[in-house]
């Protein structure tokens, strides 16, 4: 649909427009959008994370000079595009990536590198704290990464005023307030959805594990209070409006909305957030969440993280650490190939090509088979990625096979992981795909259908990303009214007419697919030993 310009002008004129800004693995995404839901501008700002110390770790001048860079960008485009300074908002919010590890002290002085989602190095400690609770834990949340710490003798530990996420401290600098979207805060520690707030009971037993080892806390004194989504969490500041706008035409004084992990903000921009609806969110990582009806029957089970909505109801998730990174270094390469032979090519261009590709690839992509893992999979059992690509004597190497290869893999291990939501009987009525990896119109979409065995749709909007979804919530809290639940207004305001696509599964796709997930687990194991050879030589 084609903005109006005038009356977009006017509504940033009129702080009447709402923004989301998203911290992904490679991207910070700035959305803002009017009161009609549409996107009118977006920033960008490029970013990597980096291996120091052993740890997959930003540091805080990209925290912070990012958020400006994305900020920037954003206000440059309006500018460009409508001729006005964005200067008031209606509200806004951030997210980021889930879970990791970010501890300050009592002063606001970080303890130690931001240890993020990406990083496997808390086996131990997960392991531990499964068994202590009776509830799973993953590797990748902030109290797996803490009792890491705790184990590992780190001295800082016992220094911990405060623990959070990415998203809670980026708005704990915008506004002085130490709070959490719910759903984020299920990434740290569980949630009672009864309550809204952490499990009582497994808080206690952390506690006494923590007095046994004489640390001088308590953990409700660490961690964010979380916040349902709608719920004011707080005001941009003086210090807040510079930080995002060191030009200094932000002003300060708009409200905030709860800030959430990118597994929320993927549920919010797909309308995933009743029972028994669900999506699939796919970039560097990939996870599925599936709002559920009832509870699980093993609440320890490995392969399945129990997480909570934007607004705290339970939520099965599937998460996967790795999924398209290993497709982009495959069109890097081929892009790089085009340059060599003195063929200029444009990347996006590129990347439609070879999807599209994909679609004339065999159905079990002719005898190859790769795994992607750039880093560990716990689903698999790999603690430390290492790239692999198996083929057949008598494969069909060519580029449609390889595509197909390719975006099959980036689904295999949310496959696997998806056997233990069907033995649960988990009911699903929709689910929606969600990221970059479905902007080529049914490619990835028929080959995750035909992964998961289930209906898959893709909505107009689905290439936004997290940042629209984080918009929206910026949305909720200024527009909802009085009573209106996240679903009802997702439902009959925002999605009330938008167009989208669902493909169900292809039965020769299924087949194909079931035969190369065959190959999948089997080539795991060539991966594992991998693994043991490459750390021997280490």
């Amino acid at each position: 649909m084609a903005i109006d310009s005038a009356r977009a002008a006017q509504a940033v004129g009129a702080g009447a427009c709402f923004l989301g800004i998203e911290f992904g693995s490679t991207r910070i995404k700035a959305v803002l959008i009017d009161e009609r839901f549409e996107v009118l501008a977006t920033g960008t700002h490029d970013w990597e994370n980096r291996f120091e110390g052993g740890y997959w770790t930003y540091t805080p001048d990209d925290i912070w000079s990012g958020l400006a860079g994305c900020y920037a960008s954003l206000k440059a485009a309006v500018r460009e595009r409508y001729g006005v300074v964005l200067a008031r908002l209606g509200a806004l919010g951030v997210s980021a990536m889930m879970h990791g590890y970010l501890p300050f002290d009592a002063e606001g002085r970080q303890l130690a590198a931001f240890r993020t989602w990406r990083n496997t190095t808390t086996a131990a400690a997960a392991c531990e704290l499964t068994g202590f609770l009776g509830f799973h834990i993953p590797e990748r949340w902030s109290i797996a990464h803490l009792r890491q710490a705790m184990l590992d003798h780190e001295p800082h530990t016992r220094d911990v005023a405060y623990l959070t996420t990415l998203a809670g401290l980026v708005h704990w600098r915008l506004t002085g307030e130490k709070v959490l979207g719910v759903g984020d805060a299920s990434g740290m520690f569980p949630i009672d959805s009864a309550t809204g707030t952490y499990d009582a009971t497994m808080m206690a037993r952390f506690d006494e594990l923590a007095a046994r080892e004489d640390m001088p806390w308590r953990l409700s004194d660490l961690l964010p209070a979380p916040l349902p989504a709608g719920e004011p969490a707080g005001i941009l500041t003086e210090a807040g409006a510079r930080l995002l706008d060191p030009a200094g035409d932000l002003m300060p004084g708009m409200p905030l909305c709860p800030p959430d992990g990118d597994a929320g903000t993927g549920m919010v921009a797909t309308g995933s957030v009743a029972p028994r609806t669900g999506n699939v969110s796919a970039g560097t990582s990939i996870f599925s969440m599936v709002v559920l009806e009832h509870a699980l029957r093993d609440a320890a089970n490995p392969q399945i993280d129990l997480v909570t909505t934007p607004v705290g109801d339970p939520v099965a998730m599937v998460h996967c650490n790795n999924c398209t990174s290993d497709i982009n270094a495959w069109v890097d390469l081929l892009a790089s190939y085009s340059s060599l032979m003195g063929q200029e090519v444009d990347k996006g261009s590129l990347y439609t090509r070879l999807f599209e590709a994909a679609l004339a690839g065999d159905k079990d992509a002719g005898g190859l088979v790769s795994i992607p893992f750039v880093s560990g999979e716990t689903i698999m059992g790999v603690q430390t990625g290492y790239p692999l690509v198996l083929r057949e004597r008598n494969a069909a190497l060519n580029v449609a096979n390889l595509m197909r290869m390719n975006i099959m893999s980036a689904f295999g291990a949310l496959a696997v992981g998806n056997e233990a939501l069907r033995a649960e009987q988990v009911g699903i009525d929709r689910l929606c795909g969600h990221g970059g990896i479905f902007k080529t119109p049914r490619v990835a979409q028929s080959l995750l259908a035909a992964a998961l065995q289930a209906p898959v749709t893709v909505m107009e909007t689905a290439g936004e990303g997290g940042a629209w979804g984080m918009a929206l919530e910026a949305a909720y809290l200024a527009l909802r009214a009085e009573g209106e639940s996240l679903a009802d207004f997702l439902d009959g305001r925002v999605f009330a007419g938008m167009q989208g696509e669902t493909l169900a599964p292809d039965d020769a796709d299924v087949e194909g697919y079931a035969i190369y997930l065959r190959r999948f687990m089997r080539a795991n194991e060539a991966e594992k030993a991998a693994e043991a050879a490459y750390a021997t030589d280490a």
